[in-house]
């Protein structure tokens, strides 16, 4: 059988004298040699049956193309663009200049593949909406020379098989491009898989930005949430309230993302099947707000003020004016039928220090409950949302303090404290649930931390099969305190890979061993794609020594 390896790595494990050095409580790793069943495949798919049966493919004669019977066989760009860059992938840059190869003493395969063929089956193929939450993702590959088939409902499920075709192709020690007849049936375990990345503490480029949205494609995540603002800096260029960058931003002009870059990101993202939800978070980590007049509370020394400011005032009819004029350009400048409204990590010490803020809560007759008050602006912001035609999602401080939200309301757990019984209490009030807990990838450890992250069981708490129903999916967050634009990549991938493979395959994807053997080799390729991902161990990537 031929070697399924993409890439080939070699693991060297330390000397023994090394490992007796360590600490005896401290565990080491030591990965089993030799190469995984399934290949490089990540994440790995749902069926999955390869034979030992082998084909050749070259660069001067293989295709990508629309099956005559296809839907998406005439004007569909989002496909014909994404044959093009997965042909690339495959091939690389070299592929057209690749002659035939010299005959060698390695035994002969059983023949060409000429063409992947690509059928989407669906009457409304979906090439130029946007990916939404009940987007179709499941496909079907049949790898057979001459011709190879993928099979998907629509346009989204084309882009995840794609993927998956690339990740059987492989090149053997004669750097001869071989795929080995394969069977896939696929679809992912969980409909929201995401990245969270937050433009407030650094500013990212574009380009950095791009790049991320390229290695989602790599590990089939499906959403960017875009904590795009908070204390730090307000980068969003709003097109209503440009003050809002001009006093809130890092820099005015150089770091700022403008409506053209918006969508940018936007389409660059559907393109890969991605859709972007954007945050912003409020009544707290709204500091950066600061260029809209009488919007932040001003806190008190005792009597007098103190010259700073806390969170949002609830307590002005002028805030919610404000509001409802941002969320309505915000709703129409990003095209997701969700917006992540925050609402996490309130506190109410200025609140309770400002005398125009205490005597509303007497009129409100919220005494001194101040969970009652940040209900209250929570309140009044879901219904500005809701006025604009879109869904909201919240951290789970909105559920935990009472806010009425509405039934189709997206509850993000994040807290890891108690989070399995916060899952049980959210999915029992019947709300739809995404997990973030564990996988806050900005917390860094020596060794193989994705490990811990590939092991979690976002189903593993007390409540029914209808509340287990309720959980969507979640996402890996990666705060910047510490991560801009120099470590950004090494420190998401491939630690955001094994949340990737959680949320997508089956709940039985649980061997460690293998999933180290497929990892090392995707990790390979992700670096050969240009990605700068971390290495997981000691070793080396083939295309270090290759001319």
């Amino acid at each position: 059988m031929a070697n399924l390896g993409s890439l080939f790595v070699l693991l060297l494990l330390p000397p023994a004298s090394a490992l007796a050095d360590r600490a005896e409580d401290e565990p080491v790793y030591q990965p089993e040699m030799g190469d995984s069943p399934s290949g490089s495949l990540w994440p790995l798919p749902k069926n999955l049956h390869i034979s030992p049966e082998f084909y050749r493919l070259s660069g001067h004669t293989f295709q990508i193309v629309h099956s005559p019977s296809s839907t998406a066989a005439v004007g569909c760009s989002l496909l014909d663009n994404a044959f093009r860059r997965y042909f690339y992938y495959i091939f690389g840059s070299n592929a057209a200049r690749r002659g035939p190869r010299k005959p060698t003493a390695r035994p002969s395969h059983t023949g060409e593949l000429r063409q992947l063929q690509v059928t989407i089956i669906a009457s409304d193929p979906e090439c130029n909406r946007h990916p939404s939450i009940t987007s179709n993702e499941a496909y079907e590959i049949s790898v057979t020379q001459p011709v190879a088939s993928l099979k998907s409902e629509n346009v989204w499920g084309a882009l995840r098989g794609l993927e998956t075709f690339s990740q059987l192709v492989y090149e053997d020690e004669y750097e001869t491009i071989l795929i080995n007849k394969t069977e896939v049936m696929d679809a992912p375990r969980f409909a929201h898989r995401g990245i969270l990345l937050d433009t407030s503490r650094h500013y990212l480029p574009l380009k950095v930005i791009l790049e991320t949205l390229d290695a989602m494609s790599f590990n089939k995540f499906n959403v960017f949430h875009w904590h795009i603002v908070d204390d730090p800096s307000f980068p969003y260029q709003s097109i209503t309230f440009p003050e809002l960058s001009a006093q809130g931003a890092f820099h005015p002009v150089t770091h700022i993302y403008t409506l053209a870059d918006v969508k940018m990101v936007i389409e660059y993202a559907r393109e890969r099947g991605i859709r972007v939800i954007p945050e912003f978070d409020s009544p707290g980590h709204t500091q950066s707000w600061k260029g809209i007049k009488n919007l932040l509370t001003p806190c008190y020394s005792g009597a007098k003020p103190s010259g700073t400011f806390g969170p949002i005032n609830p307590s002005l009819n002028t805030t919610y004016d404000f509001l409802n004029r941002l969320f309505k350009e915000v709703s129409f400048v990003f095209p997701d039928n969700y917006i992540h409204l925050g609402g996490d990590e309130v506190n109410f010490e200025c609140w309770k220090s400002n005398p125009a803020v205490t005597q509303f809560m007497q009129k409100q007759g919220f005494g001194s409950d101040y969970r009652k008050l940040e209900s209250f602006y929570i309140q009044n912001v879901l219904d500005i949302v809701t006025a604009n035609m879109k869904g909201y999602m919240v951290w789970q401080e909105v559920f935990d303090n009472g806010a009425k939200i509405k039934p189709d309301t997206i509850v993000e757990v994040w807290i890891e404290r108690n989070m399995k019984a916060e899952l049980s209490k959210v999915t029992l009030a019947g709300f739809t649930t995404i997990l973030a807990a564990p996988w806050y990838l900005d917390y860094i450890a020596y060794g193989q931390d994705w490990q811990k992250y590939h092991q979690v069981e976002p189903l593993r708490f007390n409540g029914t099969a209808a509340q287990k129903k309720l959980v969507i999916g979640g996402e890996a967050c990666l705060w910047g305190e510490y991560v801009d634009a120099t470590n950004l990549a090494s420190r998401l991938w491939p630690r955001a890979s094994a949340v990737g493979e959680r949320l997508w395959s089956s709940e039985e994807t649980t061997d460690i061993n293998d999933a180290y053997k497929r990892l090392t080799k995707h990790r390979c390729r992700m670096v050969r794609r240009g990605i700068s991902a971390q290495p997981l161990y000691i070793g080396y990537c083939d295309q270090e020594y290759k001319g």
